[in-house]
Formats: C-alpha cells, sequence, structure tokens
C-alpha cells in the first residue's frame, strides 16, 4: 500500500499560500497526490472546504490517509482533471501541481523509472488498458521518433527509435534503458551524459501513455471558469512543455487577470532541502467580474 509519507514534498507551497490569498469557502485540489498542498490550506483556514481529484488511486489513498484530521472538509474524487464536470459548482479558489510524484516513481511496480527493472506500465490511472509496453512496442519507427523528439525533447529521436524497433519487443524499463544507452552516442561526443540517456525518453513516453499535455490544456482552458469572481487558480509546472501550456492558454482565457508575469520559482534554501523544486515553476492568475456593459475588464499582462 501506497502511504502519505512515499509522496513528494509539496514545492512552492508558501507561495501558493500567498498567492492564492487564501479566504473561507470552497477549493479544488486538482491533482492532490499525498494531500501537501490540500494539507496546508486547510490547516490555514478552519472551515475551508476542498474537493481533491486524482485520476492515481494510489495517490488517492495517501490523500486519506494525510488528511485524516480534516475528512469532514475533504470530498475525494478518482478523475483525471481534464475530465472533471464540476456542474453547477464554483470555487473560491483552484490549484495543481503537474509534476509525477516520488511514490509513483520510487514504486517498481508502476514503471515509471528506469531505477528499477519492472513491467513498462506508467500508466497513472491504472483502469486504463494504454500502457508504455503497448507503445514502444507496436509504434511505427517514425512515429516514435516524433514522440521522443517533442514529448522529451530529445535531439537523438532518430537514432534510439531505430534501435528501439530494431530490439523490441521490450517487456520491462531495464531492457527498454539498455537498449536506449546503446544507441546512445559515446560520451565524448555529447554533453548530453550528465543524465542517464534513457531519462527524456522515459519522460515521453510517460507523457504519451497518460496523454498529459492535451489533459493539462483542456484543464486549463476549463478550470478559470469554474472559479468565483476573483478567485486565484495557481497551477505547478516542471517542465517548459507544461509551463508553455499554461502560459499560453492563461492569457488566451476572457475575463482571467495574469497575477505573475513571470513564474514563480524556488527559492535556494527550498531547492537545497528538496532538489526536486530546482524545476517547478508557479503561475498563478484571477478571475475577474463580467462587466453587465461588456466592456473588457482583463487585465493581462504580455509573459
Amino acid at each position: 500500500m501506497t502511504h502519505a509519507s512515499t509522496y513528494h514534498i509539496p514545492v512552492l507551497s508558501q507561495e501558493l499560500l500567498q498567492g492564492l490569498e487564501l479566504r473561507e469557502g470552497h477549493y479544488l485540489d486538482a491533482t492532490v497526490g499525498g494531500g501537501g498542498h490540500s494539507s496546508l490550506l486547510l490547516s490555514a483556514l478552519p472551515t475551508l472546504q476542498i474537493t481533491a481529484l486524482d485520476r492515481d488511486s494510489h495517490a488517492l489513498a495517501a490523500a486519506r490517509e494525510a488528511l485524516a484530521p480534516f475528512l469532514d472538509r475533504v470530498q475525494f474524487q478518482q478523475e483525471n482533471f481534464a475530465e472533471y464536470d464540476p456542474g453547477t459548482t464554483r470555487f473560491d479558489g483552484i490549484i495543481a501541481d503537474f509534476g509525477v510524484s516520488s511514490a509513483q516513481l520510487d514504486h517498481p511496480e508502476r514503471g515509471f523509472s528506469f531505477r528499477y527493472d519492472a513491467p513498462l506500465d506508467m500508466r497513472m490511472d491504472q483502469r486504463q488498458d494504454l500502457t508504455a509496453a503497448d507503445i514502444i512496442n507496436t509504434r511505427s519507427e517514425k512515429t516514435l521518433a516524433d514522440l521522443f523528439f517533442h514529448y522529451g525533447e530529445e535531439r537523438f529521436s532518430r537514432r534510439i527509435a531505430r534501435q528501439v524497433v530494431a530490439k523490441r519487443p521490450f517487456r520491462t524499463t531495464g531492457e527498454l534503458a539498455d537498449a536506449i544507452a546503446r544507441a546512445m552516442p559515446k560520451p565524448k561526443q555529447s554533453r548530453r551524459h550528465r543524465i542517464h540517456p534513457a531519462t527524456r525518453v522515459f519522460q515521453a513516453l510517460r507523457i504519451a501513455v497518460n496523454e498529459e499535455l492535451n489533459s493539462i490544456e483542456t484543464f486549463v482552458q476549463q478550470a478559470p471558469t469554474w472559479l468565483k469572481p476573483e478567485g486565484i487558480i495557481g497551477m505547478i509546472s516542471f517542465h517548459s512543455l507544461e509551463d508553455r501550456i499554461v502560459k499560453h492558454q492563461l492569457r488566451a482565457v476572457p475575463h482571467l487577470k495574469i497575477l505573475t508575469k513571470k513564474p514563480i520559482v524556488a527559492t535556494r534554501e527550498e531547492i537545497r532541502e528538496n532538489p526536486r523544486a530546482r524545476s517547478a515553476k508557479l503561475r498563478l492568475a484571477q478571475r475577474i467580474p463580467i462587466d453587465p456593459l461588456g466592456a473588457d475588464e482583463s487585465d493581462n499582462a504580455p509573459l
């Protein structure tokens, strides 16, 4: 069983709390994970309520454990945030942390990491059928090369895809990581040896299996409309592909005021205590009232 203690420390927590300008009311945590951010919100105000979503059943179990003191103020729902429908409910604030959790990476059976030799799974929601093995063993060489390049920003995507197709089928993360490593140039020919050669390919596969970027784009388009007037949305991303979507989609939403001209990043102290925070970026925006006369009240500054 996955326990709350195995989930990552919430990043940019104080910056998120400050940016939300908390008020008594109803909040949506679209990626509750181990419950770290929600715990801080619930502790801050005694009557604040939260609807907590996560597509990962293990994460929800961990969140229930972490938020046990507040269970009378939390509603849990296993849901992909891109498919969530709040009905007529409107929120005083919305938060989302798009990063993969430490628990998902550290549990071999989930297949997210090449640190363990495990089945090629990578499903956040294990109710779905598509796995990483399905993609790596059935997609064409060109499709795989494009996937590695666009989702992993992998410059050697074509030679990796060629090696993968030649050596498949693959059953485990270890088999795939070894094949990727053999496809890469010698370290002296590349400066990329500072990270494991499979890192970007595994990121690309995880994104593809879970349709992460499409989900984020859909969520950022919809979620601001679920806010009450003056409600604030805060979203934390962990790589440029996510942050780019958040940045541009927030700018495109009507009646939304951008509160962060540049993303908020972690302090040196936080990075020292939690290295995972080094790539985190927080963006905030506020729902503004709709002018009944039809005037545009938005104040979206260029990012």
